[in-house]
């Protein structure tokens, strides 16, 4: 399946240019970009991206996955989606980038409790900033942060930056992984 997923990035999130032209959440401008939202949202992609996750998280023994909207939440949805159809089921919740002003004012929206275990989830990691503003949201609203999960990590220090914060932290694929698969399908 991971094998699959790198391709599946390849053909449909993965950019490059010979000139940094890609400017990135941090600013700075980059000759590799990747969107995951056209591999994630193809119900093939999904599937995957899922699957895989889970796998992840297998031993973590979680009641909830999600992070930081918008980037986080398909791939929680994937993974809750997943979770229920391998019979150990976990909850989705997303993450505002910024508070409810009416009713009740949260960050996290879902069925989630305090005190429950959960996984935080990005789709693509570079710094990690959004991954660790979602942590830390997640942490003020009573929830315990046991795994940190990245799609794709553009290994520049983001997943090392985030594992601070959650020590059990790890990649589905890294950037190195994209390249070598890119070169192959694109010679």
């Amino acid at each position: 399946m991971k094998q699959e997923l790198i391709d599946f990035l390849c053909k449909k999130s993965v950019n490059f240019s010979d000139e940094p032209s890609f400017k990135l959440v941090s600013g700075r401008l980059s000759r590799f970009y990747v969107n995951c939202k056209p591999t994630i949202l193809h119900p093939r992609g999904m599937y995957l991206v899922g699957h895989l996750v889970m796998e992840a998280v297998k031993e973590a023994k979680l009641d909830g996955i999600g992070g930081l909207t918008f980037g986080a939440d398909p791939v929680a949805m994937a993974a809750a989606f997943a979770s229920e159809l391998m019979g150990c089921p976990i909850k989705a919740f997303s993450i505002r980038k910024e508070p409810k002003d009416h009713g009740i004012i949260k960050w996290v929206e879902g069925d989630m409790q305090e005190g429950e275990r959960v996984a935080v989830v990005d789709d693509v990691v570079t710094t990690g900033g959004s991954t660790i503003k979602a942590i830390e949201r997640a942490r003020s609203q009573g929830l315990e942060v046991a795994k940190a999960v990245i799609l794709v990590d553009r290994q520049e220090g983001g997943l090392e930056n985030v594992a601070k914060l959650v020590p059990d932290a790890s990649a589905i694929v890294t950037r190195a992984e994209l390249l070598e698969a890119w070169n192959k399908l694109n010679k």
